[in-house]
């Protein structure tokens, strides 16, 4: 590649980089007033789940040195797809890995690299999170990107994590569209600060609840009494139930759940991948715990956890004092580790940031169109109404 395209190609990166900062900031500030057309995060419509404070940003990078990257695919009338990367801190996670957990509730699924992180406690690459056939792709990108890192030139087996929900009603998922180089460019825009959400990445094609699904983030910050921990989620929501939104029914009320005529045969089907980041120093054994209790988060909102659904929990640590150094793998060493009786108050935050992400990957997306290729017709997948949320509210305009 040419000098001239490099740059050209870093700068188009940064403009996505910046307008999607922009983006997320314009939809996190609050607003004069809310319309139906609005794509607002579920703080604006007074949604706050839970006791605990959201971080400064309420996503999943308000723990320190967490990284999360989109790449969206959009083509023609059928291709609604794409990636979303979350890497546990930016140098080079194969020297430098953290502690890890997975937990698996319903394994309806077709993920790639959970079972070594269970074996060893560890994660070694950034976490890809993208469609049911693209996780081939998927492992091809993060091994291209770790491989690739100064120090790994040694390198013989890296330990790719890809989780994946099944995006085919809006997506052509069997025409495989999704290219390692279209899943690498979500690796290497990955930044702090600001996360898109909604219809973007591996949220693109995504359905929840018989709405428009799609990426979502949330965080809880503990009291300085209980640890000042920050615990953050991200996911990636595709599956079904009895829509719940803060304790009212939803779904219910406005006609659109499972087992109701037009749902009953395939209404809860689906998936969802969970990754929850936290700075406090967990063994991979007390991060598996957490990762049970993003669940809860989930059961909330009235998922069904269907036989036809996969629903995966990814957890790790950031903490400096945790971190798999080669020093520390080399031998004996002492590691911090936050006592048992001390992780309940986690427990609480990540139930509650699970939840709230459900929503907000619900609320940002947009109503998303396509034309399903196996069924031969057009579909139109909604997005979630803001009328329930906005009936008698001050916030809603005049």
């Amino acid at each position: 590649m040419k000098h001239g395209s490099r740059q050209a190609g870093a700068l188009a990166v940064l403009h996505l980089v910046v307008a999607a900062l922009a983006w997320q900031a314009a939809a996190a500030a609050p607003a004069a007033c809310i319309k139906e057309s609005d794509r607002v995060r579920a703080r604006q419509l007074g949604i706050a789940p839970g006791v605990l404070p959201p971080g400064p940003l309420n996503a999943i990078t308000d723990v320190a040195g967490v990284l999360v990257g989109h790449s969206t695919v959009v083509a023609g009338d059928s291709i609604r797809t794409g990636a979303t990367a979350i890497l546990p801190h930016g140098g080079n996670l194969y020297q430098d890995k953290v502690p890890g957990a997975v937990f698996v509730l319903n394994g309806y699924g077709k993920s790639a690299g959970l079972e070594q992180v269970a074996e060893l406690g560890e994660i070694e690459t950034p976490i890809v999170l993208t469609n049911t056939l693209a996780v081939a792709q998927g492992m091809q990108a993060v091994l291209d990107w770790t491989l690739a890192q100064p120090g790994n030139e040694k390198v013989l087996s890296a330990n790719a994590v890809v989780g994946e929900t099944n995006d085919g009603t809006l997506n052509d998922i069997r025409g495989r569209a999704l290219t390692p180089a279209q899943i690498l460019e979500a690796i290497k825009v990955a930044h702090s600060g600001p996360v898109e959400e909604g219809a973007v990445g591996a949220g693109t094609g995504t359905v929840a609840f018989g709405w428009k699904g799609g990426i979502g983030t949330s965080s809880r910050r503990l009291p300085r009494l209980a640890g000042g921990w920050t615990v953050g989620v991200l996911l990636q929501s595709n599956f079904g139930g009895v829509l719940t939104v803060d304790g009212r029914r939803i779904g219910e009320q406005l006609g659109k759940f499972y087992l109701k005529d037009e749902l009953a045969d395939k209404g809860a089907d689906g998936s969802v991948m969970v990754v929850v980041a936290t700075d406090a120093p967990l063994s991979d054994r007390n991060l598996a715990r957490l990762a049970r209790r993003a669940a809860a988060g989930i059961a909330r909102t009235g998922s069904s956890f269907s036989n036809g659904s996969g629903d995966y929990f990814i957890a790790f640590s950031t903490a400096p004092e945790v971190r798999r150094t080669p020093q520390q793998r080399a031998g004996l060493a002492r590691v911090a580790d936050l006592g048992n009786d001390a992780v309940s108050p986690l427990f609480q935050a990540v139930a509650e940031a699970t939840e709230e992400a459900v929503y907000d990957s619900m609320f940002m997306a947009a109503t998303t169109r396509s034309h399903n290729v196996v069924e031969g017709r057009d579909v139109v997948i909604e997005r979630l109404p803001l009328a329930p949320f906005l009936k008698g509210s001050s916030r809603a305009c005049r």
